[in-house]
């Protein structure tokens, strides 16, 4: 099993324990926000799933049906995750609207307190390796799950400051007025995650700095070059241009010239497929 796959699953099991742990002590002792927090790590663990499969599939070579790879399967998880954190943020909002109605006292304080600091120091640790993973394999499914789980670890903290407030002050309000801090917190993740995801989908092309790189790389070997094209989808990379020789090498010395840009351009960027058509005054 490759490490995108393995840190996948880590992020499965560490939020199957934590939904446990919360959604127990939540129910236990009455509290909204604790309960917010299952349901928000909840989601972390659907979207786990959904990043775990989709890398999978992502990493499969091209076909004769997805001739350019099943990279997208990436954007379309992580795409697929947000709409599930905004699904999970109403229905907190909602929960905390009629708690605020109801007025329930919170008990058993101590042990949710602890229940959302462990959460909290779990998520910090496995959403690093989701990052560092994603950094290597520039896996957007990866970096949506750390994302995920980087708002639990604010959110969890959050919510166990609340609690120690609630256990000083006696005020068990706060407890679905978090929660609906939560959830708004948890919006702002989700249409971050949305609007990055979904550009890919477009045939987004690489950023300018990236493209500076491609034109650096090229102008490194005297050579001009036009109708340069880039697009990404997921991890998976794609450029292709004309370039243009004006001093009619021969047809060795072009493909010579062609596999050595190719060569700078894949030790530069990451998984990245580059197509050159050569362009000369005379026929090569």
């Amino acid at each position: 099993m490759n490490q995108k796959l393995k840190t996948a699953r880590l992020s499965i099991i560490s939020n199957s324990t934590l939904i446990t742990l919360k959604m127990v002590v939540g129910i236990f002792s009455g509290s909204v926000s604790i309960i917010s927090e299952a349901i928000h790590s909840l989601m972390d663990l659907i979207a786990a799933v959904i990043a775990y499969y989709s890398v999978r599939i992502s990493d499969t070579p091209p076909d004769k049906e997805h001739p350019y790879g099943h990279g997208k399967y990436e954007n379309i998880s992580a795409v697929i995750e947000a709409l599930l954190i905004f699904v999970a943020a109403f229905w907190i909002i909602f929960e905390a609207v009629k708690k605020i109605a109801g007025s329930a006292e919170v008990e058993m304080l101590g042990l949710g307190i602890g229940v959302m600091v462990v959460s909290g120091i779990v998520n910090a640790w496995v959403s690093r390796q989701l990052y560092r993973a994603a950094r290597k394999h520039d896996s957007i499914a990866l970096e949506a799950d750390a994302l995920h789980l980087k708002a639990d670890v604010y959110t969890s903290l959050g919510v166990a400051a609340g609690l120690a407030l609630i256990w000083i002050s006696g005020f068990h309000v706060l407890d679905p007025i978090l929660a609906i801090a939560v959830a708004i917190f948890i919006l702002k993740e989700a249409y971050l995650l949305i609007r990055r995801a979904y550009s890919p989908l477009l045939d987004v092309s690489f950023d300018d700095n990236e493209i500076e790189q491609i034109k650096k790389i090229i102008h490194g070997h005297n050579l001009q070059y036009h109708n340069l094209r880039t697009r990404k989808a997921g991890s998976k990379k794609f450029a292709d241009f004309h370039l243009e020789f004006i001093q009619n090498p021969s047809v060795a010395e072009a493909n010579e010239i062609c596999d050595k840009i190719k060569m700078e351009l894949q030790e530069r960027f990451t998984n990245i497929d580059v197509t050159i058509h050569m362009d000369t005054t005379r026929d090569i």
